[in-house]
């Protein structure tokens, strides 16, 4: 009988993921900065932002052209920069420049769903959550752990059969293993860590 705990652990110790920066707002902007774009291009225009405004408070007086060229290395450069300035802006009137740590909160932000707040709950409060984005949603049915058709359900499956433990850690080692080796297409099955257990593997 097959152990989904132990065999996220694998992917875990062999895909770890760090977390450079743990301050609950710059996570936040990091992660709203991510949707549809790279790694690299996320952190390069969250580098750019932070160099140049220091705070929630500077950044919920801006406009949103002041953010355009900072945000453009992460694509979708006008909507991102209307989303971080309109959230900004709540975070300071409401909750006096503290980003809120529930879940409930988070998603009333604009530009925050159920992944990006779950990465925030994790990376910046230590709060167990599990994000879902594509390569965890991809993964987790092409090993059979779970059968779902969209990432809402795949969290709330995930939640049932994984230890809350791993909540938080299973979705930057996913996404590690997802771009190295259980990629959507040319999958490298050889090299994977559960080769000998994936239903899905193709060798």
């Amino acid at each position: 009988m097959r152990n989904f705990n132990e065999e996220a652990r694998i992917i875990i110790k062999n895909y770890p993921y760090y977390h450079e920066n743990r301050d609950p707002y710059v996570v936040l902007v990091s992660t709203v900065l991510s949707q549809r774009t790279t790694d690299e291009n996320k952190d390069l225009a969250t580098n750019k932002i932070f160099k140049k405004y220091k705070n929630v408070f500077e950044i919920s007086n801006l406009i949103p052209e002041d953010l355009y060229e900072l945000v453009k290395p992460a694509g979708m450069y006008k909507q991102k920069s209307e989303r971080i300035i309109k959230l900004s802006k709540i975070i300071v009137e409401k909750y006096n420049g503290k980003v809120p740590n529930t879940i409930e909160s988070l998603i009333e932000l604009p530009g925050v769903g159920r992944k990006t707040a779950n990465v925030v709950l994790y990376v910046a409060f230590d709060i167990p959550a599990l994000a879902v984005d594509t390569h965890v949603h991809r993964i987790a049915n092409r090993l059979k752990w779970i059968n779902t058709k969209k990432p809402e359900e795949s969290e709330f499956e995930l939640m049932k059969i994984l230890k809350k433990e791993l909540w938080g850690p299973i979705n930057g080692s996913m996404v590690s293993f997802g771009k190295q080796t259980c990629k959507p297409i040319n999958t490298k099955c050889l090299e994977c860590p559960l080769k000998n257990i994936c239903p899905s593997n193709k060798y």
